[in-house]
């Protein structure tokens, strides 16, 4: 941000405001009336915010103006195996912008272990997680049970609940007391 002038950084705000609060990025149009100002030097604007690496424009796409990799942050690890304590120290990483709507409803978690592999996460994967605190059967869910967090399928039939591994090598978990702390959406493979 120390590059931009007063201008710049109030309309790049205002960009990522509008898009987290509307889910889809502003036009031009809607950018020019907010500002008072004509299309021509709403696009100059643009122009120079993508020149100096804050902005990424689709050509001939209305909506096409997106900020650079959203920053989520990585909370820790958490357990594809036996549940362990998730570590909170957070670490902003770049991810996908097609993978959230919005920075501050997703965080991010390193695996730690094999229960999920068939399931095509791996030791050592960075997990993209939204928050929300339920969950439908079949969802991948970070869950914290009485033994620590974990990242398993959940499934609830009647008023049974159980969370399922996808490695033949583990077993289901009934946990005893459960909370969802998010849905997983996708992930960052490090190697």
């Amino acid at each position: 941000m120390l590059n931009l002038t007063p201008k710049q950084k109030q309309i790049l705000d205002f960009i990522r405001e509008f898009a987290e609060n509307k889910s889809y990025p502003p036009s031009l149009a809607e950018i020019a009336n907010k500002f008072h100002k004509s299309i021509p030097t709403i696009f100059q604007f643009v122009a120079t915010l993508k020149s100096k690496g804050y902005l990424e424009k689709e050509h001939d796409v209305a909506r096409g103006i997106y900020t650079k990799k959203p920053e989520i942050f990585l909370l820790g690890k958490i357990a594809a195996g036996e549940p362990i304590e998730p570590l909170e120290n957070p670490e902003p990483i770049e991810v996908p912008k097609e993978m959230i709507a919005s920075p501050a409803n997703y965080y991010a978690l390193e695996v730690k272990g094999d229960s999920m592999i068939d399931e095509g996460i791996l030791d050592q994967d960075i997990i993209v997680v939204k928050y929300q605190n339920t969950a439908d059967n079949g969802d991948v869910v970070v869950a914290i049970t009485e033994k620590g967090a974990t990242l398993k399928i959940f499934h609830q039939k009647g008023d049974k609940i159980y969370l399922q591994p996808r490695n033949d090598k583990y077993k289901n978990i009934y946990p005893k007391e459960l909370e969802i702390r998010g849905k997983f959406v996708g992930l960052v493979r490090k190697n």
